[in-house]
């Protein structure tokens, strides 16, 4: 193979490669950011549920860089119990 066949080559893939490399760099969604309204509409049946069984639960919702959105804890609910994110606040 010669070198200007070699040149040419490399010249002809490089946007190709270059999409590929752009490509890979893309973060991956997680899925839909979530607000305060959506966070508690979400809390809402599991506190439902925790009172119609007698258990004590804290009920954290996190959006997906993992920050906290919505947090409530019930009466009596140890706070070995709750994360420790939610106890920074």
């Amino acid at each position: 193979m010669s070198a200007k066949f070699l040149m040419k080559s490399m010249f002809a893939l490089m946007p190709q490669l270059s999409t590929l490399c752009g490509l890979a760099q893309m973060p991956n969604p997680h899925g839909q950011p979530i607000n305060l309204e959506k966070a508690k509409m979400v809390a809402a049946p599991a506190l439902d549920e925790a009172r119609k069984n007698n258990w004590t639960v804290a009920v954290v919702i996190v959006d997906v860089a993992g920050n906290l959105v919505y947090f409530e804890k019930m009466d009596n609910t140890r706070m070995v119990n709750v994360p420790r994110q939610a106890r920074m606040l």
